[in-house]
C-alpha cells in the first residue's frame, strides 16, 4: 500500500535515508526516533530561533554560526560574537544550548568561541543585509 510513495520518494529504490533527510527539516522536531541522532541540518534549523536580542535578528542570518560538526549524539558548534565585549554573549550562548538540546536525541553541546576570522557585517545573509540597507 505504501510502495507509490517510495517510489516518489526513492525512484532508485537504494535506500530510505535521501528521503529522510529531505523531510527532516520540517519534521525535525518531530522525529518518531528519539534515539536518533541530529543531522546538522537539524541544528541549524534550531539555531535560527536563537536571536541576538541587540539587533532582534538570528544568529545563522547574523553569520555567528561558523561550522556546526554532529558526531553520533555529540554537537560541536564553532560560533562569534558581534565583538569580544557583547554584552549579549552570556545571553546568546545560553539560548544556543537550550535550543540544541531541546532537539531529539542530541547528547552533549559543545560551544567553541572563536575569534578567527573575526565577525564582520559581511557575514551577515545577503538579504537581510539589503533589508538592513547595508
Amino acid at each position: 500500500m505504501s510502495e507509490p510513495w517510495n517510489d516518489e520518494e526513492d525512484p532508485a529504490g537504494e535506500n530510505d535515508a535521501p528521503a529522510e533527510a529531505a523531510s527532516s527539516s520540517s519534521a525535525s522536531e518531530k522525529s518518531s526516533g528519539d534515539d536518533a541522532p541530529p543531522s546538522a541540518d537539524q541544528v541549524k534549523l534550531a539555531l535560527r530561533k536563537v536571536k541576538d536580542p541587540e539587533l532582534n535578528l538570528n544568529i545563522i542570518d547574523l553569520g555567528l554560526v561558523y561550522d556546526i560538526r554532529v558526531d553520533g549524539s555529540d554537537v560541536d558548534i564553532d560560533m562569534t560574537l558581534t565583538s569580544p565585549g557583547c554584552p549579549a554573549g552570556p545571553q546568546i550562548m545560553t539560548d544556543i544550548e537550550r535550543a540544541v538540546k531541546a532537539i531529539p536525541g542530541v547528547g552533549n553541546v559543545g560551544l567553541n568561541l572563536i575569534w578567527t576570522p573575526f565577525w564582520t557585517p559581511d557575514r551577515i545573509e545577503p538579504r537581510v543585509r539589503a533589508y538592513m540597507g547595508l
